[in-house]
């Protein structure tokens, strides 16, 4: 018997995994399909406070995220570091109708009529500055945008803009190496492991599981049940456990679009609409600029999220309407959708639903079980110490929280390491060149150096499927890292896929059903050497 048993491989149910299993607990989690292949791959790449969130004066929320921002960019630099986001002001500026603020001001200021006045603006981003504390983080500043490198790309409309500290995350990595070091802590991961009932037995909970895969199937008997489920949520509680509740979640659906790359800088834009919306321009992977995100309530889980032209021509006009050049579909080179599983809190609209966790234990059914509603990715691992708060009755003894600052897997390095890094990798393994190195360090980190092993040159790591991808690069992340497919390597382990060809993707994915490995999924340790 085990003690904690998770369903779900999104960043929370490996986030909570990873907690649980650091504190001593016997713990197995099951994803049905790859890790991170839903909403946890599909979220705008931020570690953010949310600052839009202010307006809904969700205050514990936004501190919670600001403070997380620099501790979660302590352990893991690698795949997370700041950025800076320009935010261009207009008077024309305007809140979305039913947020707190909007309708307060409009009370007090009704003159208003509807629009954010600069110094409002000037507020929330002290607030923003100064709510979580700052150690890594540039604060915020205003900037003039004529004749500067920042106002280049945008109208000549635009003269004053504020210029603030956010945080990038690849954040599909970021819950693989949550899984990989909650491994490393005792945790047994299933991927491609659908649960197909969970019931109260004597008190604990027998799990019957079966790989999607092969269609075997087996039983877990643990002492609880987490469910982490994200926009499966309310199906595990209804329909794999059995059980009656009346919470729920709002399902909401997140567009976004890639395009060419729309300016030289580095820097992201924060735009605001007529609307009262607001949409993010993001440099993307060297070559690209992306832009999101929509919310737009999401009515079937069954159904698989897609952009939809509405919502791609909706993304389309409002970059548009702030940049020199017009943005046009044909600008587009890939788009990606998630549904991100909202708290159900009777909100009016898909933007007014609260982005706060909740964790709610049900023993009805007689063996404990947690689940978790809603969430954000800049709090999961708060989220996870929540959790395990909850936990802690159930099982005697349980140590405190470790979390905070501990490396993932290749993070052990510090913040502001990652040049001298790239430096000492370019310079042990001279074959590589600039992009494929930076590649790997942002990817890898630390574990670059044993990825490439004793490698003199490229022939060395195996076939070269393209775009610096490698055999030896393919069976690291299939022995370590729970790849099985071609598609959980070029758009979750990495975005390779915007470089390589269909006919280079379809290579790998047959190298890979080819070369797959048995029983456990762990291939010889020397093959993974290439020898």
């Amino acid at each position: 018997m085990i003690d904690l048993f998770v369903i779900g491989g999104g960043i929370n149910g490996c986030g909570i995994a990873r907690d649980a299993a650091g504190r001593g607990l016997r713990v197995e989690l099951a994803e049905m399909n790859d890790l991170a292949s839903a909403t946890s791959s599909a979220s705008t790449k931020l570690f953010h406070g949310g600052l839009r969130y202010l307006e809904y004066w969700e205050v514990r929320l936004v501190r919670e995220a600001l403070i997380e921002r620099e501790t979660l960019l302590k352990a893991m630099p690698h795949i997370s570091w700041p950025m800076r986001f320009v935010l261009p002001y207009h008077k024309d500026m305007r809140f979305e109708g039913d947020t707190p603020t909007s309708k307060l001001l409009g009370f007090v200021m009704p003159w208003m009529k509807g629009r954010r006045p600069a110094w409002l603006v000037r507020l929330g981003l002290f607030l923003y500055d100064n709510l979580g504390g700052r150690e890594i983080l540039e604060g915020t500043k205003s900037v003039s945008l004529d004749n500067s490198v920042d106002g280049a790309p945008l109208q000549d409309r635009f003269h004053k803009a504020y210029e603030y500290s956010d945080c990038w995350i690849e954040d599909s990595r970021l819950v693989v190496l949550n899984a990989r070091d909650a491994e490393a802590r005792g945790a047994k991961i299933n991927v491609r492991t659908k649960v197909v009932s969970a019931e109260q037995v004597d008190g604990h909970w027998s799990i019957t599981l079966e790989d999607t895969d092969t269609g075997d199937q087996r039983t877990v008997t643990a002492k609880m049940l987490v469910n982490a489920g994200g926009p499966w949520v309310e199906n595990v509680i209804r329909n794999t456990a059995r059980i009656n509740t009346t919470e729920g979640v709002r399902l909401v659906r997140g567009s976004h679009i890639v395009t060419r790359k729309l300016y030289d800088h580095d820097k992201c834009y924060f735009f605001q609409g007529e609307d009262g919306r607001i949409i993010f321009t993001i440099p993307y992977e060297t070559d690209f600029t992306l832009i999101g995100t929509t919310d737009a309530d999401h009515d079937d889980v069954s159904q698989k999220p897609e952009c939809t032209p509405e919502e791609r021509d909706y993304l389309l006009e409002f970059a548009s309407n702030y940049l020199k050049s017009t943005v046009t579909k044909e600008d587009i080179v890939w788009t990606y959708s998630g549904v991100r599983p909202l708290y159900n809190d009777g909100a009016s609209s898909a933007t007014a639903a609260t982005r706060d966790y909740v964790l709610k234990v049900d023993t009805s059914a007689g063996a404990p079980m947690l689940n978790v509603f809603g969430g954000k990715i800049t709090t999961y691992r708060r989220l996870a110490e929540t959790a395990l708060e909850k936990i802690a009755p159930h099982f005697d003894g349980l140590p405190d929280r470790w979390t905070a600052g501990v490396p993932l897997p290749g993070g052990d390095f510090p913040v502001r390491g990652v040049e001298e890094l790239k430096s000492k990798l370019s310079a042990q393994y001279d074959f590589l060149s600039p992009r494929w190195c930076a590649r790997l360090i942002k990817a890898y980190g630390t574990d670059a150096f044993e990825i490439l092993g004793d490698a003199k040159s490229a022939a060395d790591l195996g076939q070269d499927f393209g775009s610096d991808l490698y055999q030896r690069e393919v069976l690291w992340l299939m022995d370590k890292e729970y790849a099985r497919t071609a598609q959980d390597i070029v758009w979750r382990r990495s975005k390779l896929g915007l470089r390589m060809t269909p006919q280079e993707i379809d290579a790998l994915d047959k190298w890979m059903a080819d070369n797959s490995a048995t029983n456990s999924g762990q291939a010889p340790a020397k093959r993974a050497q290439g020898e």
